[in-house]
C-alpha cells in the first residue's frame, strides 16, 4: 500500500495497537524511521517491555520494512507521573470526573510527547512526527483532536525554525478501520502480530490472550479494542 517517499519520520510508539499500525503505515511511506517511547509512570509499564518485542517481532516479519527501521529511542517522563493524578498514574479505579473526561486523561501528556519527540528528531534531521491521535475512537482528549496537532505543528516548526510535519493517519478513522488499515498493510501477519504481541489495557494485564489481543476486558481500552475488532471481522 502507498510508495516509499524520501522523508524521515520518527513514530510515537508505545507498542500497542494504534502506535503499532501507525509504525508500519510509516515505513511504507517513508525511505527511513525512527521509534520514540516515553516512561512517565504509567501503571501499564509493560507497555514498555512489550514495545521492544514488538519492534523485533516487525523486523523479523516484515523484511521490506527491516531496512527502514532505525533508532529506537526511550525518553524518561517520570515527572510527568509525579504530577499527574489520574488513573493511568495511579492505583484508583478508572471512572469519569464532572467535566465529562475520564481520569485516565493525563493533563499535557501528548504535548510533552509531541515537544520530546520534535526535539529528537531535530537532533536525528527527521521530518516527521507520526502519532496514533485520534478524533473518531478516543475519550473526548483534547490533546487527541486535529485542532491540536495542527496547532502544535505550527508552534514546533515555529520553535525549532525547520518545518516539522504532525501526521495522525488514525484521526478520522474508528477502531475497526484501524484493524482494517493494519490488515492492509501487512496482511494476517501484521494482525496476527498486534494480536499477540501488542498492548493496551490500562490494567497492565498480560496473562489473558483474547481473540483481539491480551487484556483484562473491561478498562476503556480492552472494550474499545474488542469491539474494534468484532466490527471489523464481521465486515
Amino acid at each position: 500500500m502507498g510508495s516509499t517517499q524520501q522523508g524521515r519520520a520518527l513514530v510515537l510508539f508505545s507498542g500497542g495497537q494504534d502506535s503499532t499500525t501507525c509504525l508500519a503505515w510509516a515505513l511504507e511511506r517513508f525511505a527511513y524511521v525512527e521509534t520514540v517511547g516515553f516512561d512517565y509512570g504509567q501503571r501499564h509499564r509493560v507497555e514498555m517491555t512489550v514495545r521492544l518485542e514488538t519492534l523485533r517481532e516487525l523486523r523479523a516479519t516484515f523484511p521490506q520494512w527491516r531496512q527502514r527501521l532505525g533508532e529506537d529511542h526511550v525518553i524518561d517522563l517520570a515527572v510527568l507521573g509525579k504530577i499527574s493524578d489520574t488513573a493511568l498514574t495511579r492505583e484508583v479505579s478508572i471512572a469519569y470526573e464532572k467535566s465529562g473526561l475520564p481520569n485516565t486523561f493525563v493533563p499535557g501528556r501528548n504535548l510533552l510527547f509531541l515537544t520530546f519527540a520534535a526535539t529528537v528528531a531535530y537532533r536525528r534531521g527527521l521530518d516527521v512526527l507520526v502519532g496514533g491521535m485520534c478524533e473518531t475512537d478516543f475519550s473526548g482528549y483534547p490533546d487527541c483532536r486535529d485542532v491540536t496537532m495542527k496547532a502544535m505543528q505550527s508552534a514546533l516548526s515555529l520553535g525549532l525554525d525547520r518545518n516539522l510535519k504532525i501526521e495522525t493517519p488514525l484521526m478520522w478513522i474508528d477502531k475497526a478501520d484501524t484493524w482494517a488499515l493494519a490488515h492492509l498493510l501487512g496482511g494476517q501477519s501484521l494482525t496476527q502480530l498486534i494480536i499477540q504481541h501488542t498492548h493496551t489495557c490500562y490494567n497492565g494485564v498480560r496473562d489473558t490472550l483474547h481473540v483481539w489481543g491480551y487484556g483484562c476486558g473491561a478498562c476503556p481500552a480492552c472494550l474499545l479494542r474488542k469491539a474494534g475488532f468484532e466490527k471489523w471481522a464481521t465486515q
